[in-house]
């Protein structure tokens, strides 16, 4: 018999159809091996598959036999993802909000071809985020790549910086056309992603969200602000800074019924500085970015929560809620 073009791509669809068809509840018997390579114009024989399931095996794969040869078969045990590791990728792709719907189910079509037939449908998880908006911004992946080379490559960046328009449309920012920063680190805060570039013109370090930043462009000027970058604890600079939104760092005390620790130790870090304070509170000390986001956080746990000190960011504190009462409804 005359060999099919295709026989020496033999050992290649035997390792695919194991990949596909096989997991420790599904077998593939030496027959119906066989005639999946016929399917594909591939002659073998039984003493051929054993040859080559052996030859699999040495090179490495984790082939196992249920059974024995002529009532068993043969099915692809370890792979490089575990289907409960894949099931919590998938529900990462799905529930992220910086992820748009499109590209969230192509990462999952992907993550689907790493387990076999039978198990792909179980990645199907349909997970629900209670009012989950997903980002419009289809160049966020092209945006993200070119950040990361500018950071390995120590090179400055620009992109226009986009805003919603009342068409609900993303558009750059009116009166400025590009962004030039020299980036430094990329942060996942808040359901969202958030670049921390220096910024030469105000001489200091800023955030932007990757999903409002459009085409970026890797410049060949080296990258400005390392002494600056050098001192920020990332970890610490997310956690205080409320929403990403920037504001006059201040070190503040705070007061909390002891019920709300779990709160505290969420939103700041383990290493927050917790003090006991009279019967049923405790007070915590933290460095924070001040601004309208974390008065809107400490509103939103209610009167039990009070700024202890300083002074001036407890009147400023009086000063939001007193401004907000004072609006009149049109």
């Amino acid at each position: 018999m005359a060999k099919s073009p295709k026989q020496k791509m033999k050992l290649l669809f035997l390792i695919k159809m194991l990949k596909e068809h096989t997991d420790e509840h599904h077998v593939l018997t030496t027959q119906e091996i066989i005639d999946k390579l016929a399917d594909n114009d591939i002659h073998a024989e039984r003493k051929s598959i054993y040859d080559d399931i052996r030859t699999l095996q040495d090179f490495g794969y984790d082939i196992l036999q249920a059974g024995s040869r002529s009532g068993g078969g043969y099915w692809l045990g370890s792979r490089e993802f575990e289907l409960p590791e894949l099931k919590l990728l998938v529900d990462a792709v799905q529930s992220s909000r910086f992820i748009t719907t499109k590209k969230s189910r192509e990462l999952i079509h992907k993550l689907e071809h790493m387990v076999s037939r039978h198990d792909a449908g179980k990645l199907q998880r349909q997970v629900y985020v209670a009012g989950r908006i997903k980002t419009e911004n289809e160049s966020i992946y092209y945006s993200i790549d070119a950040i990361h080379r500018a950071i390995q490559e120590n090179r400055q960046i620009s992109f226009p910086y986009l805003e919603w328009t009342l068409k609900k449309e993303l558009k750059p920012r009116i009166g400025r056309e590009r962004y030039r920063v020299s980036p430094w680190a990329l942060i996942w805060r808040e359901e969202n992603y958030y670049l921390v570039a220096y910024d030469s013109a105000s001489c200091m370090m800023k955030h932007y969200r990757v999903d409002k930043i459009g085409e970026v462009e890797v410049l060949e000027e080296k990258r400005e602000g390392a002494g600056q970058a050098e001192k920020i604890d990332l970890a610490a600079y997310a956690n205080r800074t409320f929403g990403m939104y920037g504001g006059t760092e201040e070190i503040v005390t705070l007061r909390f019924p002891n019920r709300l620790i779990g709160v505290v130790l969420d939103r700041f870090g383990k290493d927050v500085d917790i003090l006991p304070a009279e019967e049923g509170f405790f007070r915590c000390r933290t460095k924070i970015a001040v601004s309208g986001q974390f008065f809107g956080w400490m509103t939103g746990i209610g009167k039990e929560a009070a700024i202890v000190s300083p002074q001036n960011v407890k009147e400023q504190y009086r000063e939001w809620l007193q401004e907000i009462l004072d609006v009149e409804p049109c």
